[in-house]
């Protein structure tokens, strides 16, 4: 993965190209992390060779794993960098919608993912930084705008 940054004024935003064969989840947190981003979105486009979607099951409290094993398009990717509730987490969210050769789509939390041939992402950081709190109804850990760090 290569990356460049666009902006400074202010918050920062950086250009990323993912290379084939590429893991966009690892990708995306180790980049996260040596830019020490406490708070940013992201949004993209390109295509894989290979995806793991998640669904959250309500009764399980689980993801459920959906693979995708053939090379499709990504039609959207957006999603946002937090912090976690451990200290020095760093927690990527991100959604995708993929699109296959016939033109069916498909969607869900994603998981993993391997570029082919390309991925091209925009994350632009805010100014405020945002902390990842356990919801006890859910089990998840949600955004909590009661706490922000700075």
């Amino acid at each position: 993965m290569k990356s460049k940054l666009l902006q400074q004024d202010g918050a920062r935003s950086f250009a990323l190209v993912f290379d084939r064969g590429d893991e966009v989840m690892e990708g995306l947190l180790a980049f996260a992390r040596e830019q020490h981003l406490d708070a940013a979105h992201f949004t993209g486009i390109g295509a894989l060779s290979d995806a793991v979607l998640g669904f959250f099951d309500w009764q399980s409290k689980q993801y459920r794993r959906n693979p995708v094993a053939e090379q499709v398009e990504v039609v959207s990717l957006v999603g946002d960098v937090t912090k976690g509730e451990k200290p020095g987490e760093t927690v990527i969210h991100a959604h995708i919608v993929l699109g296959r050769a016939d033109g069916a789509a498909l969607g869900g939390h994603l998981i993993e993912a391997h570029v082919r041939p390309t991925l091209e992402v925009v994350i632009t950081e805010t100014p405020a930084h945002l902390r990842r709190r356990k919801d006890p109804v859910s089990g998840l850990a949600l955004i909590d705008l009661k706490e922000h760090a700075r």
